[in-house]
């Protein structure tokens, strides 16, 4: 009785102002949309500086063949290559294009004709999209321009599984899902003991007839209903909504957010353990979210990362959870696999909560 006294009144402090109970469900969805397609990894709308030093008929027509790419929004004629560099400098545009004067000749002559781009490197990752998007152009236009002679070259035909049309929404959406559930989760139990201190009313667990383990289960619950409903409720926006496919085990992807919810309130509880106000909470959590995000293999694939740093990327739930998302909407991932990630999460679960327990322990003598 205790304990379900405990766990009713966690709720009701969490769920008691109508303002508070449209926070956990409004802001959530609202940052998965807009977030979504401002996290996009496509490059549109970009403006290409060039400088055509021949006349001939092939220069024309791989210039027309840039100007009219989707991704193109605009190709700033110059004439001469210091303008190109000016433009870069002043961020005008992305990439500059430098055809030669001997670039039909080549063509005509059979010869290997180069093509001349410069890339912004402050703007490194859109540079380089940008560049693949040039040498797609210009490898089908030299393949034309051979003709007959390359019909008995061997061809490379690309078939991407899972995401056909690369519709980058796949891949963003699950991730933002795990990124979101995690943050509010986080907050959601960092706030519910430092709370309690800042407003003077831990003192009055000093005198509760609770123990530290009916305190730690008691402020888990309220997290985990609400960051279940959080994640049911995006899940079914990416699937209903955005159409993304879940080929999945739709039990497996809910065992794996609750196994996923479990270890972040952990993290959480330890983090409300040891600060001291509200401030210091949502502090912390921004602390050791975006640590997490960035080794979790979002924004970049773990693999390319040093050895030394994969090791600790182990130790991110958000890292194992992202596997199981992104495969549970692409593919319907085996549930060996789906295990293989699950595991590290109930172990991190385990051992924070461990130490939440053993913190608050302390805080109680």
């Amino acid at each position: 009785m205790r304990l379900v006294a405990q766990i009713v009144k966690e709720l009701l402090s969490n769920l008691r102002d109508g303002q508070t109970r449209l926070s956990f469900i409004g802001p959530p969805l609202l940052q998965l949309c807009v977030l979504s397609f401002a996290a996009t990894m496509e490059v549109r709308d970009v403006d290409i500086a060039l400088v055509n030093d021949d006349t001939g008929r092939a220069s024309h027509e791989l210039v027309q063949r840039i100007a009219a790419a989707r991704f193109v929004n605009e190709v700033i004629v110059v004439d001469r290559p210091d303008a190109i560099a000016q433009l870069l400098e002043r961020r005008e545009v992305l990439v500059g294009v430098h055809i030669a004067a001997d670039f039909s000749r080549a063509v005509a002559a059979g010869r290997a004709a180069t093509v001349q781009v410069l890339i912004d490197g402050r703007r490194g990752n859109s540079g380089q999209i940008v560049l693949s998007y040039l040498q797609t152009i210009t490898n089908d236009y030299g393949a034309e321009l051979m003709g007959v002679s390359a019909a008995g070259l061997p061809r490379v035909e690309v078939r991407h599984w899972f995401n056909e049309n690369l519709t980058y929404l796949w891949f963003i959406i699950p991730g933002m899902t795990g990124i979101l559930v995690m943050f509010n989760t986080l907050v959601v139990t960092a706030l519910s003991i430092a709370k309690e201190r800042e407003q003077g009313t831990f003192d009055q667990l000093l005198v509760s007839p609770s123990s530290p383990l009916e305190i730690v289960i008691a402020k888990c619950v309220p997290a985990f209903v609400i960051a279940i409903t959080q994640a049911a409720l995006m899940i079914s926006v990416s699937a209903l909504i955005f159409d993304i496919p879940l080929a999945g085990s739709i039990p497996l992807l809910f065992l794996a957010v609750v196994l996923f919810i479990f270890s972040l309130v952990g993290i959480g509880l330890m983090l409300s353990s040891i600060c001291e106000t509200q401030q210091q909470a949502i502090l912390s959590v921004f602390a050791v979210g975006y640590p997490l995000i960035m080794i979790s293999g979002f924004a970049t694939p773990v693999e390319n990362m040093p050895s030394w740093l994969q090791t600790i990327a182990q130790g991110s739930p958000l890292k194992h959870f992202l596997v199981i998302i992104q495969g549970s909407f692409s593919k319907a991932m085996p549930p060996l696999e789906v295990l293989s990630n699950a595991w590290p999460m109930v172990l991190i679960g385990v051992i924070t909560l461990s130490a939440a327990m053993v913190i608050v322990k302390r805080k109680l003598q």
